[in-house]
């Protein structure tokens, strides 16, 4: 197996981890909570009334919250009572079980699908919240229950929520020649799990456009690495890089109209920005290090990007038009594959100290900058933020297997997702989707 610590030169642009073949069982993700905030809000989520078909709307809202790390739920069995609208909520009897909030709901059937009203209400007030409706048809209630918890977590926290996103990332199963690759696409909860793209030969570094229907990724396929752009839906797909040498670690720009990666064609590996309308390319370095890893500030005006130029991987940060770079990490000897936040105050990066390498949180909220881990394993890389900053999505090694697992960002929640068929690596969370 390739280290984290060889992947800034050898795992993006010449080889990919050769990951042995693990669980075989069912599809999907199987997810453990395996941390907890004990300042978490009690929130009662009862059974929605009515019918939802194979879908059960209140689970999903109820996982999802939990999920989260920042609301404890009550388990169904423990639920008193089982109001399904505003005028059966019996206040007292939710203040006895101390719950802070209380969510109820009914579906009514709708066409070829159901019409789902939910109620959110503030227990020691008495107050309702919110009070929506959602029409969907019945293969697409998973889509109406994630909704459902974004509009809570965002009327309570006020974050918007990021449960009805996407995430996608990179499994590998079999041995030498028996190897094979696929680039996945899930819900945010590991359900609806899909392939996008199936290979014999190595695929890595997927990257999220703006607008969600699109990944960027790199390809082996042809015997040496390049860049492609990927329709979700329709399967179609772009070759946008592919010159000699180095075709690596394509990043979205926020308007999805350029794409930044790594190239070596001038010799060396830099930074180079593409305009995807024109094709031209900017170079935006030109050092005899390597630069490599760009991940766009929320603005589109500047790269923050992993370069080994002071002698070992650091972060620094360019104009996406080209000049100089600035130095923007200095704790640890070893900080690479940054992931910058939507709003830009907080970088996710590995860190590395001797053979452990474990996902840190650099804060420039405050000023001066503040580091924080925010995972306890060995061998920790490709952290990935959430679209709203709450958590960071990273891949780990358990024994011989590759998992993920999705941290808050104050570090205090994580949540174990593991791969039932084959191994997985390299996950990227999507941006929201469009309604």
């Amino acid at each position: 197996m390739i280290r984290i610590a060889r992947r800034l030169f050898v795992s993006l642009f010449l080889l990919a981890p050769a990951f042995a073949a693990s669980a075989q069982s069912r599809g999907g993700l199987e997810i453990d909570i395996v941390g907890g905030n004990a300042a978490a809000l009690p929130i009662a989520v009862v059974p929605f009334g009515g019918e939802t078909g194979e879908t059960d709307v209140d689970d999903i809202i109820r996982a999802d919250l939990a999920r989260s790390g920042q609301f404890r739920t009550i388990a169904e069995a423990g639920l008193p009572e089982r109001p399904t609208q505003g005028s059966e909520v019996a206040y007292p009897t939710w203040r006895m079980l101390k719950q802070d909030f209380l969510l109820v709901g009914r579906s009514i059937p709708s066409g070829d699908g159901y019409r789902v009203e939910y109620e959110l209400f503030d227990v020691a007030k008495q107050q309702r919240l919110l009070g929506f409706a959602l029409t969907a048809p019945a293969g697409a209630m998973r889509d109406v229950a994630h909704q459902i918890s974004d509009a809570v977590y965002e009327k309570i926290l006020g974050v918007p929520g990021a449960f009805w996103t996407r995430i996608a990332y990179v499994t590998s199963s079999g041995l030498g020649r028996n190897a094979r690759y696929a680039l996945m696409v899930a819900d945010s909860d590991g359900f609806n799990p899909r392939t996008v793209v199936n290979s014999t030969e190595p695929l890595m570094s997927p990257s999220w456009a703006p607008d969600g229907r699109r990944l960027g990724y790199v390809s082996f396929e042809g015997g040496n690495s390049a860049v492609y752009i990927q329709d979700i839906a329709s399967g179609s797909r772009e070759k946008v890089a592919s010159f000699r040498g180095i075709n690596g670690a394509p990043s979205f720009s926020p308007d999805g109209n350029r794409l930044a990666l790594t190239l070596s064609k001038g010799g060396n590996p830099d930074i180079y920005v593409m305009d995807l309308g024109s094709k031209h390319l900017t170079q935006v370095t030109n050092h005899f290090g390597i630069d490599t890893e760009p991940t766009w500030s929320p603005d589109g005006a500047s790269l923050v990007f992993t370069s080994d130029r002071g002698g070992r991987p650091q972060l620094y940060q360019a104009s996406a038009g080209g000049g100089s770079a600035t130095r923007i990490s200095f704790e640890g000897s070893y900080n690479a594959s940054p992931s910058v936040s939507f709003d830009g105050k907080k970088i996710a990066v590995a860190q590395g100290a001797g053979n452990t390498y474990r996902i840190a949180l650099l804060d420039r909220s405050l000023g001066s900058p503040r580091w924080s881990l925010l995972s306890p394993g060995s061998l920790d890389e490709s952290p990935s933020f959430a679209p709203n900053g709450a958590m960071v999505l990273y891949a780990a090694r358990e024994g011989r297997r590759g998992v993920l697992y999705a941290v808050s960002a104050d570090g205090r929640v994580r949540q174990r997702l593991v791969l039932a068929e084959g191994d997985v690596r390299e996950p990227a969370w999507s941006p929201y989707r469009k309604r």
